[in-house]
């Protein structure tokens, strides 16, 4: 799952900001980890859209 994703790689982040490691590593990690949230963010966009055009059929 995408939930899953985010906090592995989250953690992954984290970690490499605890240890030091060279920027480069950590800023390719934030960049992937934006990525997979704003993927996130627009699946459950057009989830919750989906959802509203269902329930406005229904009331009309």
């Amino acid at each position: 799952m995408l939930n899953e994703e985010i906090c592995k790689l989250r953690d992954k982040l984290n970690n490499s900001i605890l240890s030091g490691d060279d920027y480069s590593i950590t800023y390719k990690l934030s960049i992937e980890l934006d990525e997979l949230i704003a993927q996130y963010y627009r699946i459950n966009t057009k989830n919750e859209a989906d959802q509203n055009n269902k329930i406005s059929q229904v009331l009309v």
